[in-house]
C-alpha cells in the first residue's frame, strides 16, 4: 500500500506535468468541498496552469466571500462546452457524487482523487486518501507544505482555513486533533480573520432557514427509546417556506443535539421519489456503514445516502437498518 507521503508526491507530479484541468467536487458542496476546490484553484493559478472550476449545481452563498468563488461554474445555469483529459476532484467519496458532469471527461481521461472519506472507492488514476485528516482541505494543506509551500498566500490560506472549520464545526467535532489547530494556527500567519470567516461559514441563517426549520420541527419523531431523532422536508415544504438549498443545509444539526439521542437523521425530499438522507452521530455508532448499505458515505459521525422513493419509504427503510444498532 502507497504511503501517504508518496501519494502527495505523485499528485504533486500529475499536478506539475499536466494543463487545463478541471476541478470538481460533489454534489449539494459544502464548506470542505467549496474550500478544497478554490484551494486548488489558487494553487493552480500560482504554477500559471489553466483550469475550470465546474459544479452540477450552485455553490452555498455563505462561502461567496471567498476569492475565486464568482469563478465555480453552476452547470445548471451555465454549460461548458469542453471535454477534459486532466481532473482533479476533492472532497468526494465515489463517482455517484460527481453529480451529473460525466460528459465533461474526455475518453482517455485521468483523474486526481483527493479526499479524507474512509469510503472513498480510489476512482482515480491518482488516489490521495487519507481518512485521518479532518478534512479535504487538511490533505491540501500538506500537499503545499511538502511540495507547493511557495504557493501559499492569503487567499489560499482562507480556501483552506473554511474546510477545515466547517468540517470541524468549529473546531468543536471529535476530529480537532493537535494538527488541525497547528494547521490553523499556521494559516491564521496569512493575516486571516477567523471572526469573518466564522460569521459568515457558521454563525449567518437565511430568514428561509428559519421558515423550513419551523416547518421541520413539526415533523420531529423518535424512535429507539429517543436514541435516534429524524426530522423530514417535503417537496411541499420547501415550497411553502421558499426555501433555497443552502436554507436546509446544517438542519441536520438539530435533531443530534438533543439530549440522549445517538443518531440524528434529516430526510430531505430532492424530487418526486428521491430523497436524501443525512445521518449524525455524537456516540459510538457508525453512521457511514449505515450509509454504505444504501449504496451512500462519509465519515463515522456523519454520513449520508440516496434513497430512490417517497419519504415514508426512506424513513421505514432506516428505522429497519437501525433497528440491528438499537435492537
Amino acid at each position: 500500500m502507497q504511503s501517504y507521503q508518496q501519494a502527495l508526491a505523485e499528485a504533486s507530479r500529475f499536478i506539475k506535468a499536466n494543463d487545463h484541468f478541471l476541478v470538481i467536487s460533489h454534489v449539494n458542496p459544502d464548506g470542505d468541498a467549496t474550500g478544497s476546490v478554490l484551494a486548488v484553484a489558487h494553487l493552480l493559478r500560482h504554477l500559471g496552469k489553466s483550469f475550470t472550476l465546474v459544479n452540477e449545481g450552485p455553490s452555498p452563498q455563505r462561502f461567496s466571500f471567498l476569492k475565486g468563488f464568482d469563478g465555480i461554474i453552476n452547470l445548471a445555469e451555465q454549460p461548458v462546452n469542453h471535454r477534459f483529459r486532466y481532473v482533479i476532484a476533492v472532497d468526494v467519496a465515489d463517482e455517484e457524487r460527481f453529480g451529473d458532469i460525466g460528459h465533461l471527461f474526455a475518453e482517455n481521461v485521468e483523474l486526481l482523487n483527493i479526499d479524507h472519506h474512509p469510503t472513498n472507492t480510489r476512482f482515480g488514476q491518482v488516489n490521495v486518501i487519507y481518512p485521518e485528516a479532518a478534512s479535504t482541505t487538511e490533505i491540501l494543506y500538506d500537499l503545499c507544505c511538502h511540495h507547493f509551500r511557495q504557493a501559499l498566500n492569503q487567499d489560499l490560506a482562507e480556501a483552506l482555513y473554511t474546510g477545515l472549520l466547517t468540517d470541524t464545526g468549529g473546531f468543536r467535532y471529535s476530529n480537532t486533533t493537535h494538527k488541525v489547530m497547528e494547521m490553523a494556527a499556521d494559516l491564521l500567519k496569512f493575516n486571516l480573520e477567523p471572526a469573518k470567516i466564522a460569521q459568515h461559514s457558521l454563525e449567518t441563517i437565511t430568514m428561509g432557514h428559519v421558515r423550513i426549520l419551523k416547518i421541520a420541527l413539526d415533523t420531529l419523531t423518535f424512535a429507539y427509546e429517543q436514541q435516534v431523532a429524524l426530522m423530514a422536508v417535503s417537496l411541499d415544504a420547501i415550497k411553502q417556506a421558499q426555501a433555497e438549498r443552502d436554507d436546509i443545509d446544517g438542519l441536520v444539526g438539530y435533531p443530534s443535539k438533543i439530549a440522549g439521542v445517538k443518531v440524528g437523521v434529516l430526510l430531505k425530499e430532492m424530487k418526486e421519489g428521491e430523497v436524501k438522507v443525512s445521518l449524525r452521530s455524537k456516540d459510538t455508532v457508525n453512521v457511514a456503514e449505515i450509509a454504505q448499505a444504501f449504496g451512500g458515505g462519509g465519515h463515522a459521525k456523519a454520513a449520508g445516502f440516496t434513497y430512490r422513493g417517497t419519504l415514508d419509504e426512506a424513513k421505514k427503510a432506516l428505522l429497519a437498518k437501525l433497528e440491528e444498532v438499537f435492537h
